[in-house]
């Protein structure tokens, strides 16, 4: 995988998502050991954000500093990426100065401009299209929790967004059942579901979409959330907030689940509105497992792309 590009959850293999999964459990069980890896000693990220963030920003810091390395924080007034200069005259002024470029951006299409046009590793820390280092993060604490993923099924309630398409495609990809359970017009991007299909014919998991989110959830060993109006999208706040209402993952819900059915939704939170706080703090809930493996599953995406 060195010098590769994650993009999407697509530009992976299954073998890779294993060893990616693989090596994140090994580092997080070593940190807590007190063990060190200096696997990036010397090398340096860029770290390009159009958008706000906590967890992402905090994890791809603190994990080039645990990997040996450092990071170098972009701020959207810093370069003004397309205004000021253009994507393409930036990715090869970084590509001269450091080993890696994570990009949170809001258009997908900046991210696949910059590794266009980058020599050096490019990771998509968050697009319109595709999150996939959440999603990574995510299928580590999966595996934590559940063991075996083969088998499992998982229901996303609420937008077919960006999370949801990159949990989509690591399902079909891992052989877990996927269903997304949305209102009409709400099911996602129709290209990612066709890629998703053809990678589920491989896997053997099956791929579907419901309107109720009750049948949704039926005999769910994963249910996962996300905020019903994201960055961006703030002009459709009274329309989103009218139709998803019926999609609250509240413990009525989460009772149509399995008994021992985990919760999952990858930060911030809207409380009282996609997650009630009796679930989100809830003894079935793990996101801040989720959040604490962003770091783990992070450094080994970093290793595996940068180091020598």
């Amino acid at each position: 995988m060195k010098t590769r590009d994650l993009i999407s959850i697509s530009d992976l293999s299954r073998d890779e998502v294993e060893e990616i999964l693989t090596l994140a459990a090994t580092l997080k069980r070593d940190l807590k050991a007190g063990r060190e890896h200096q696997r990036l000693r010397g090398k340096s990220l860029a770290m390009i954000f159009e958008k706000p963030s906590l967890r992402t920003r905090v994890t791809f810091e603190v994990g080039m500093q645990q990997l040996g390395g450092y990071a170098v924080y972009l701020a959207p007034g810093d370069i003004q990426m397309g205004k000021r200069e253009s994507v393409r005259d930036i990715a090869r002024n970084l590509e001269r100065w450091v080993n890696g470029i994570v990009a949170r951006t809001f258009a997908h299409r900046t991210v696949v401009e910059l590794a266009e046009h980058a020599s050096i590793p490019v990771i998509n820390a968050l697009s319109d299209l595709e999150h996939p280092c959440q999603a990574l993060a995510d299928f580590l604490t999966i595996r934590e929790h559940k063991g075996e993923l083969k088998g499992l099924k998982m229901t996303f309630v609420g937008d077919g967004n960006n999370v949801a398409h990159s949990l989509l495609l690591l399902a079909a990809k891992m052989g877990v059942d996927f269903t997304l359970a949305c209102p009409a017009g709400f099911e996602g991007d129709p290209d990612v579901w066709r890629k998703g299909k053809e990678l589920a014919e491989e896997s053997g998991s099956k791929l579907r979409v419901v309107a109720d989110p009750h049948e949704g959830v039926k005999d769910a060993d994963v249910i996962y959330t996300d905020v019903w109006v994201s960055m961006g999208q703030e002009a459709e706040t009274a329309h989103r907030l009218e139709v998803f209402r019926p999609y609250q993952v509240n413990m009525q819900l989460l009772g149509k689940a399995k008994p021992e059915a985990i919760v999952m939704h990858c930060l911030p939170a809207q409380r009282g509105l996609e997650i009630t706080d009796e679930v989100l703090d809830g003894p079935q809930s793990v996101v801040l497992d989720e959040a604490e493996n962003r770091l783990h599953a992070q450094k080994a995406v970093l290793t595996l792309l940068m180091s020598e």
